[in-house]
């Protein structure tokens, strides 16, 4: 029984390999080699960034670089929260997330269901557009994007410095239907059916039946949505012309001028700590919901 269940597992290293001579230790070594040389290629910079913000605005802009600060200055983070006005690009910034999460789950939520229980006419070919949308680079949206906003159609609105003006150009988001649709269509129809018997329309099956059990997938959607953003620089600092009404990246940049090295690495570092500490605590949620595609009846 152990031997079968051995053979039915398959590992990158058999049992056999790994139970020969120095296989153990050989194993070992380029496990721990493997998983040093990850961890360095991706906290290095974060442990610059950390660093540089402790370090004199000479020593911040020495080339080649120093690992370690020769002296600390912590005050700098204090200096760059207050001199580049961080709390209230934090606030901003918090205020576009959440604005373009909510929509974006309202509008997502409502185009993916339809596409997969309701099914449109035409409704694979406007999923298949939609699609296609994805291979699009985003650079080449954002005059078009910036000339709607500027003149919203049939109302004929300026949107620049709004928050509509980051919130409608994040409402449709290909990526979230798509992963949204394609959780939807696991769900039974027969659950749907008996919903209908018991005489619930389409909306009170959504939101009584459907979403629900969709909890896993709309905590994936809604950590992309604001962490799409959170990260996003060019639009924001487009869309915003005032520094004062911006995101944390692109306020930082719009008020740099003049501003230490060392000040402005800190406050780098300070923009970064809200994303990682988000990832940390909802890491489950994001590899649990990605992974959830099927349901057992």
């Amino acid at each position: 029984m152990a031997a079968a269940t051995e053979t039915s597992t398959r590992t990158l290293i058999s049992h056999v390999q790994l139970n020969r001579r120095g296989g153990r230790v050989t194993y070992r070594i380029v496990l721990a080699g493997t998983l040093a040389v990850f961890t360095l290629v991706f906290l290095g910079p974060l442990y610059m960034m950390v660093t540089g913000g402790l370090k004199s605005t000479q020593e911040s802009i020495q080339n080649p670089p120093t690992l370690f600060p020769s002296h600390l200055y912590p005050g700098t983070y204090s200096t760059a929260w207050s001199e580049l006005n961080l709390s209230k690009l934090l606030v901003n910034t918090l205020i576009y997330a959440f604005g373009a999460l909510a929509f974006q789950l309202v509008f997502d939520i409502g185009a993916a269901y339809a596409l997969s229980k309701l099914r449109p006419v035409l409704g694979n070919v406007i999923l298949g557009a939609m699609l296609a949308t994805l291979m699009i680079p985003a650079m080449v949206l954002i005059v078009p994007q910036y000339l709607t906003v500027i003149d919203l159609p049939i109302l004929h609105l300026n949107l620049l410095n709004s928050p509509w003006a980051i919130w409608l150009p994040s409402i449709a988001n290909a990526f979230s239907i798509f992963l949204l649709k394609r959780f939807f269509d696991s769900i039974p129809q027969e659950l749907l059916d008996a919903a209908s018997i018991d005489g619930a329309g389409p909306f009170r099956t959504l939101w009584s039946l459907v979403l629900p059990m969709s909890r896993p997938i709309i905590a994936v959607v809604s950590i992309f949505a604001l962490v799409s953003v959170w990260k996003d620089f060019l639009w924001p600092l487009l869309a915003e012309p005032d520094p004062t009404r911006q995101t944390l990246n692109a306020g930082i940049y719009s008020l740099s001028q003049g501003v230490p090295e060392n000040v402005l690495i800190a406050a780098s570092a300070i923009s970064a700590v809200p994303t990682i500490v988000f990832f940390l605590i909802f890491q489950r949620n994001i590899m649990g919901g990605l992974t959830a595609g099927s349901l057992k009846g």
